[in-house]
């Protein structure tokens, strides 16, 4: 007994100096930072921070490469308190939250087949892609709730996933989990900058409108009688939505589906309806602004794309301010329409509300004159956009001597003639740079009459589609004029409030890639009917206040819906050819203030993968319309009193709400190739 208690406590000393020298040769440091964060943290190891876990994460954090406040299961609270233990302060951050991009669950959905396998979504999707003939709504097993690790997600009355606001912490877990794609983190950020693609569940509406907005979601919620809300999701994407509902041409509503069984619902009515009861109320519902980055961001035009471009900037938490050549904001909306369509009040109304959003103005302030690039930069403005049309440059011709150009060195071929005409001379500088078709030979023999000394013509077509012959060319080249052919202008240069040069493209020889070459160029001529919307950003980045550093700076153009043909500044079909109405113009606004927070960023100013452009191919319904129960269309009243009408009052006078609400109803809430059906086969 006694050697056997020997041999055991033997055994005993030699276990505990073999753990003592293990433990010294293994000994890993606790770093007590770390411990601390990882204290901190919840705990739930939910992944939502992108690190595999609260350790992982906490190491991140102590080492810089994760923010203090980059916990998304916590909360606020959390990044508070891990600031703390750093020493530091935390910025204020847009919250996300799941969102459900599906409107119809699988049991009210076209089926290819039942499905009795294994209760998950991903297995589902395993076989043949699921049972629903739609390739992107949700199976309704419930994936995602049971993922959730905190409890905010559930399986709703109608079988697709309902979010608990409340609950959910912007994890991401469901949208990691989700093999179909309609579980994702939103922000409005987010719902900003988002554009819909050719994989998203968007109705015919949705997809042809050229704000882009949830058409749907908006008409529900004015079935509903949640007309603040309905506003809400109008404003995400339009600030103008009392204006539109005035003259938008409605190409929404020439896709809506009813049209194939009665009338279209009457979207437009409905969006004024909305924006109407707002001004009535005398109070303008000032939409979510995301938190300010302080960072400043001059817009050049106080038209309808200039103002959107200012409002969704300040949306996104920057601070822009519009300067305007005219005495007041509007640009055509103020000079062109008629007031029996757009009472001057209500445009007033509709600007006072972009105002408020905290966008400055500076009205009669002319480019070129008042300011210049050089300028704003030293103001501190990070960058300028340029949103000035070609309407104002013909406009403003009464000055003698002027064109007025809306970026530095740039002349519209019209006003230039105009000027000409008139006996004024316009100061090209030396070098010139003419884009367009075979007209551009006679006006640069009139840039050579006017002291020019060297001109150059890229023609934006091919030599043979130009139709020009060989004695004409030679006889230019003669001439000392340069000719490049089918070639795209890619950006402009320039240093202060001058043009210094511009890039430009041609298809290569071999059919490689296009090389980019470049220009020097005082002045160019372009044929196009409007000055391009671009960006202006300094070459030489920000100083240590996030001031720009210098003053030669460069074109970047926003990103833009792909269309067929060639593409460019000066293209015959530009990629932002948004200016056939407002609401286009306001399309093309917001694209410029995602690309310029793209800019700011660090990243490119480029639209998503399968972007739905001019010619995209969408699923669409692939039967007959016989399941619906005609429902007439609600008539917008119209002003007849004709001595009212000569003293300017409104021609259409809105609907009331009980038209409205049954107008709602008529929405057949369309998603990809769902529908809501009043019949059943």
């Amino acid at each position: 007994m006694i050697i056997e208690a020997l041999a055991l406590g033997g055994l005993g000393c030699l276990a505990a100096m073999g753990l003592g020298a293990a433990a010294k040769i293994f000994y890993v440091e606790v770093d007590p930072l770390v411990a601390a964060i990882e204290e901190a943290l919840p705990g739930a190891n939910c992944g939502g921070c992108g690190y595999a876990g609260c350790a992982t994460a906490a190491a991140n954090i102590a080492t810089g490469k994760m923010a203090p406040n980059g916990c998304v299961g916590g909360g606020p609270e959390v990044g508070v308190a891990v600031a703390a233990i750093l020493g530091v302060a935390v910025t204020e951050v847009e919250p996300q939250v799941a969102q459900v991009g599906c409107r119809y669950p699988t049991a009210r959905a076209d089926r290819k087949y039942l499905y009795d396998g294994a209760p998950d979504c991903r297995a589902a999707v395993l076989l043949a892609g699921g049972p629903k003939e739609c390739p992107v709504g949700c199976i309704g097993l419930g994936s995602c709730v049971n993922a959730c690790p905190f409890g905010a997600l559930s399986i709703g009355p109608d079988g697709l996933p309902v979010v608990d606001h409340y609950l959910c912490t912007g994890c991401g877990t469901c949208e990691r989990t989700c093999p179909m794609g309609i579980m994702h983190l939103t922000s409005v950020s987010n719902r900003i900058l988002d554009e819909i693609t050719e994989g998203d569940c968007s109705a015919p509406c949705q997809r042809r409108c050229p704000a882009g907005i949830d058409i749907p979601k908006q008409i529900n919620r004015t079935a509903q009688g949640d007309y603040d809300g309905a506003l809400a999701v109008i404003k995400e994407r339009n600030p103008l939505p009392l204006i539109c509902g005035r003259i938008c041409p409605h190409p929404c509503e020439e896709e809506c589906r009813r049209n194939l069984a009665d009338e279209p619902v009457a979207i437009n009515p409905l969006k004024r309806f909305v924006a109407d009861r707002e001004r009535a109320s005398g109070q303008h519902v000032i939409p979510y602004k995301a938190p300010a980055t302080g960072r400043k961001v001059a817009v050049i035009g106080g038209g309808v794309e200039g103002l959107s471009t200012a409002y969704f900037l300040a949306r996104l938490g920057h601070s822009p301010t519009v300067f305007e050549a005219q005495d007041k904001l509007g640009g055509m909306l103020r000079s062109v329409i008629s007031p029996s369509r757009l009472p001057r009040e209500v445009l007033d109304w509709e600007i006072e509300g972009i105002l408020a959003m905290g966008v400055e103005a500076r009205t009669g302030q002319v480019f070129g004159q008042d300011f210049d690039p050089a300028s704003l930069f030293g103001e501190g403005f990070e960058a300028v956009v340029a949103a000035t049309g070609g309407w104002d440059a013909a406009l403003l011709m009464g000055q003698p001597g002027q064109t007025r150009p809306s970026l530095p060195g740039l002349q519209l071929l019209l006003p230039l003639n105009l000027a000409w005409a008139k006996g004024q001379e316009v100061d090209l500088g030396s070098k010139v740079v003419l884009v367009g078709g075979r007209e551009m030979l006679a006006t640069a023999r009139q840039c050579r009459e006017h002291g020019a000394g060297s001109v150059t013509i890229l023609f934006t077509g091919s030599r043979e589609a130009l139709g020009l012959g060989e004695a004409e060319l030679r006889a230019a080249e003669d001439e000392g004029i340069v000719l490049h052919f089918a070639a795209r202008v890619t950006g402009l240069q320039g240093d202060g409030g001058k043009l210094t040069g511009l890039s430009f493209q041609q298809p290569p020889s071999n059919g490689g890639q296009p090389s980019e070459q470049m220009l020097p160029a005082d002045s160019v001529v372009a044929t196009s009917g409007r000055a391009p919307g671009v960006i202006l950003v300094p070459d030489q980045g920000l100083d240590d206040d996030g001031k720009p550093m210098g003053t030669a700076w460069h074109t970047v153009m926003p990103y833009s819906p792909p269309v067929g043909g060639a593409q460019g500044l000066f293209a015959a079909e530009e990629a932002v050819s948004d200016f056939r109405a407002a609401v286009e113009a306001i399309g093309a606004g917001r694209r410029a203030a995602a690309s310029m927070q793209a800019i700011m960023e660090g990243k490119p100013a480029e639209g998503p993968e399968g972007m739905l452009g001019q010619d995209a191919q969408v699923l669409d319904v692939n039967k007959l319309f016989n399941l619906l129960d005609a429902s007439p269309r609600q008539l917008m009243p119209v002003n007849e009193d004709a001595v009212a009408l000569e003293q300017g009052s409104e021609l259409e006078l809105g609907l009331d709400e009980e038209a409205a609400r049954q107008e709602a109803q008529r929405c057949l809430n369309c998603g990809l190739i769902c529908y809501r059906r009043t019949q059943y086969s």
